[in-house]
């Protein structure tokens, strides 16, 4: 009895020690939340808790809704007591009706576990990593004896990049490729920097070791063409396009703004100065007009000038998609999701996306015809009369009427659109647009700052003589502030009338009298109405020049260009909330603010565009840098570190090398002052870019997406770069910069513009050779081989172009007419008396590499067929299109020069 009670006695000591290590070795098992627990929760509850879905009264998206009372009058989770959670007991139940997720497949046993691990530990609420504020990372250390690589011989570790990459390699015991021939190496770093192949003698010097690759970074990334290849990327973030979109698809001059953005790459503007004078440039101290220029990114939103529309919808339309290009754009967020509820993933709340829409909604654009505000751009002789006005106003006038008179002139702010007028008696608003009045017509526009002007400007069209306009002070009975005369016979335009100086806010009551017309015939079109004090010095000799100068500018022809300017604080708008999304239906009042979860907003920024802008790219926020970076990389290696480039959020990919990340983050913003060419620099400078990009089948099996890094980038070119890699092969590209968009050849019927006279008008001379950059961009018919290679109409936001393989992209190739007119151009260049030579010249230009036997027999077998054919005679006068008719010789050398631009080596970044 006594061996027996031992027994059980030594049993039980065994039992409480084992469940004691037990008991320590789970509770030092913490759970993450934002790893482990999160994605249960994105993937299986949230749908029906959290966002617009809170049944139960029971939401798991924030913190303080998931710890709530629910409808049942006690909290869902409590933590620290996972037995007394009806969450996990929900997740256990065994009747189908009261188990969750409700009607979906029961948890697996290893996600209740997490879950009720997670609530025994206290529930913590985690933080997304994308969230946090990247902090100092430690470049990983590579010794010689633990590494998988001979560090002393091997070219892998060329800067720290490299050392981060190879220390996931080792972790998965794969060594990294060896480094590129030089001669496609020389390729891939030209097209990654400029977007065009490498000239031969930056080829041969780099090749025969003449300059370092260092050196030949330089050369290439101060070339003019560097600005035009990254420009084409952040373009499609802009959605920048040569006209307004929408059914009408009119044109509209923004290569102002490209041209801007091209220089700002070349000049290498930092990345916190391009992202402030893009957000905000019009409020920043005496913008310049570069500054305006630059403002012209949120004007690319699209314009409705369809009749019959409602202006202030399309208004909404343009404020929304600013808000939501904004943090796509800098922020990696899917802020679209908020403007009907709350995020249903991430911690965004529905009231903070119309905090943020109000730093947008304030601006003078309200989807007018004209597109005002417009920066107007005037000739030489023009500015020296601008000069004249503006210098005369600073020497007889005070500071405030300087600026306004300044501000007139170059974008003719601030004024009143006459589309706000209201109680049309006799009149309508024409087309939905213009204040139309017929004989004893009236309206009136509401709540008018005259801020004590002596002379209102009118902006009109007449269309008969002998109308008596009259306006009063509110109603019709109310004070006569002005009366004038519109005639057809005095000019249509700007004109300038004596007003009763006014110094409250009004109602204009317009009155039009014409008994010489028929009933429902309109006196004219006004399109808006303005309020200048009259300029100062009116004693001094010259004073009636310079009035008469100021009268004529305003009514000059110009070029202009759609900026960004701020109201008034008089003409401020309110921004309320939209129910559901729906701009119709408005409800709590909102100022401006950004999201909690991120960086707080510093009160000393002004609550404006000029402050998000500062928010944006202040050190304290999480997601800036993060998410150039990311972009970068992906434009680099045809991935990025987050492979789910337009989203970091919590149903984003994670990061295939977060501590790489963060540190390109914190050294881009702290070490290379935001500067994009320092990080284009380190990153094609790293070993790991420079690698081949030959894949063995056992590499590709491990890691057939590159997302280790263990091979270069392979990846087919854009749409873009396969157009200009064309024309400079075959030596028709023009070097052309800036200016209009052009009109290169395309098929005809391509182009059906309905609404106008509007047609594609093929460019002659160098204009018909440009780089894709400055092709003419029509939203509603983009240039059809640009569309087949995957580039976009530009209508909104693009992230990320989506790269297929078609067979129509081959038909482009084979048949368009830039690509029939590039080979015979490129054919003259391999028109030798050796055949075979000439082949082998022609192979290499394009390629930059050796043509093999195998290759070259070919495209000899290739060229022999076509003389058989071309000898005969059966091409006719105009050969491919082209006026002249070339030799047989040099019609069948186009068919293989044709070939060879159809090649991979040609169409693809190896």
């Amino acid at each position: 009895m006594q061996n027996n009670s031992k027994q059980v006695y030594f049993k039980y000591v065994f039992i409480v020690i084992a469940t004691t290590i037990f008991s320590c070795n789970t509770s030092s098992e913490q759970i993450d939340y934002s790893t482990q627990i999160k994605p249960i929760l994105n993937n299986k509850c949230i749908t029906c808790h959290g966002g617009v879905k809170k049944n139960g009264g029971f939401s798991l998206l924030f913190k303080d809704e998931a710890f709530a009372v629910t409808k049942s009058g006690k909290p869902a989770i409590i933590p620290g007591d996972a037995s007394g959670s009806e969450f996990i007991k929900r997740l256990k139940e065994e009747d189908p009706e009261l188990r969750m997720p409700y009607e979906k497949p029961q948890l697996s046993k290893k996600e209740i576990d997490l879950l009720t691990k997670w609530v025994d530990q206290g529930a913590k609420w985690g933080e997304h990593w994308a969230y946090s504020l990247p902090e100092k990372v430690t470049v990983p250390a590579i010794t010689e004896e633990a590494s998988i690589i001979d560090v002393s011989k091997n070219e892998f570790l060329q800067n720290d990049i490299d050392h981060f990459i190879l220390a996931k390699l080792e972790s998965d015991t794969i060594a990294p490729n060896h480094s590129a021939d030089k001669n496609i190496l020389i390729r891939r770093l030209a097209f990654d920097l400029t977007g065009l192949p490498p000239t031969t003698a930056l080829h041969d010097d780099f090749v025969s070791g003449n300059i370092s690759y260092e050196v030949a970074v330089d050369n290439l990334l101060q070339q003019n063409t560097y600005g035009e290849k990254w420009a084409s990327w952040w373009l499609d973030l802009a959605r920048y396009a040569d006209t307004k979109g929408y059914e009408k698809d009119n044109g509209r001059n923004m290569w102002r703004y490209r041209d801007w953005v091209i220089d700002a790459f070349n000049t290498d503007m930092p990345y916190d100065q391009f992202t402030t004078e893009q957000l905000a440039g019009d409020l920043l101290p005496d913008p310049s007009a570069d500054q305006l220029i630059a403002t012209a990114f949120h004007r690319n939103t699209m314009n409705n000038d369809e009749g019959g529309t409602e202006d202030e919808e399309f208004r909404v339309a343009s404020v929304l998609d600013r808000v939501n290009t904004t943090f796509s754009v800098w922020q990696s967020t899917t802020m679209e999701c908020v403007q009907c509820h709350s995020h249903t993933y991430d911690p965004f709340k529905h009231e903070e996306y119309y905090q943020a829409m109000a730093f947008f909604n304030n601006t003078r654009d309200e989807d007018t015809p004209d597109e005002s505000p417009n920066v107007r751009f005037y000739n030489d002789e023009q500015t020296k009369k601008k000069n004249q006005i503006i210098s005369w106003v600073e020497k007889y006038g005070t500071k405030e009427e300087k600026k306004n008179y300044a501000d007139f002139l170059s974008f003719m702010e601030p004024k009143y659109l006459a589309h706000n007028a209201t109680n049309f008696v006799n009149g309508e608003l024409a087309d939905t647009k213009y204040l139309a009045l017929w004989d004893d017509g009236s309206c009136v526009l509401k709540n008018i700052n005259t801020k004590g002007a002596s002379s209102i400007y009118m902006f009109y069209r007449a269309f008969m003589n002998g109308t008596t306009m009259t306006i009063k002070k509110n109603n019709a009975k109310g004070e006569i502030l002005a009366q004038f005369k519109v005639d057809k016979t005095d000019g249509n335009g700007i004109r300038k009338i004596p007003f009763k100086t006014i110094n409250e806010p009004i109602d204009l009551y317009f009155e039009a009298n014409n008994d010489r017309i028929a009933k429902q015939v309109s006196t004219s079109h006004i399109s808006w109405f303005a309020f200048l004090s009259d300029i100062p010095g009116t004693t001094e000799a010259g004073y009636d020049q310079i009035n008469r100068s100021f009268i004529e500018l305003l009514n000059t022809q110009t070029q202009e260009l759609p900026i960004m300017v701020e109201n008034r604080s008089d003409m401020a708008r309110v921004t309320q909330i939209f129910e559901r999304g729906n701009w119709l239906m408005l409800a709590d009042t909102v100022q401006p603010g950004t999201p909690k979860i991120l960086n707080a907003y510093d009160d000393a920024w002004p609550k404006n565009r000029l402050g998000l802008s500062k928010w944006l790219v202040s050190k304290e926020n999480p997601l800036t840098a993060r998410t150039l970076v990311n972009r970068v990389w992906h434009q680099v290696f045809g991935r990025g570190i987050v492979a789910s480039l337009e989203d970091m959020g919590t149903q984003s990919d994670p990061p295939s090398h977060p501590a790489l990340l963060d540190w390109l983050s914190l050294r881009f913003m702290n070490e290379q002052n935001w500067s994009m060419k320092a990080l284009i620099k380190e990153i094609v400078m790293s070993g790991t870019y420079r690698q081949s990009s030959i894949v063995t089948p056992e590499l590709y099996q491990k890691d057939p997406n590159n997302e280790l890094y263990a091979r270069g980038p392979r990846i087919r070119l854009t749409a873009e770069e396969i157009r200009d890699q064309a024309l400079a092969v075959s030596g028709l590209l023009s070097k052309k910069m800036y200016g209009p968009g052009v009109m290169p050849p395309q098929p005809d019927g391509v182009w059906q513009s309905v609404y106008s006279n509007e047609s594609w008008v093929e460019s002659k001379g160098k204009d018909k050779y440009r780089r894709a950059i400055y092709t003419y961009l029509k939203r509603t018919s983009p240039y059809p081989s640009f569309i087949t290679f995957d580039a976009g109409s530009r209508e909104v936001c693009t992230i990320r172009r989506t790269v297929t393989n078609t067979p129509l992209q081959a038909l482009v190739t084979l048949n368009d007419p830039v690509y029939l007119e590039a080979a015979y151009s490129f054919a003259k260049s391999m028109d030798m008396d050796d055949v075979e030579k000439g082949i082998s010249s022609g192979f290499k230009k394009a390629t930059f590499s050796e043509i093999d036997p195998e290759e070259l027999a070919i495209l000899k077998s290739l060229y022999d067929q076509a003389m058989v054919e071309f000898s005969a005679g059966t091409y006719e006068e105009n050969f491919i299109g082209l006026k002249e008719k070339p030799s047989s010789k040099l019609a069948a050398l186009t068919i293989v020069a044709n070939a060879i631009m159809n090649l991979d080596e040609f169409l693809t970044k190896a």
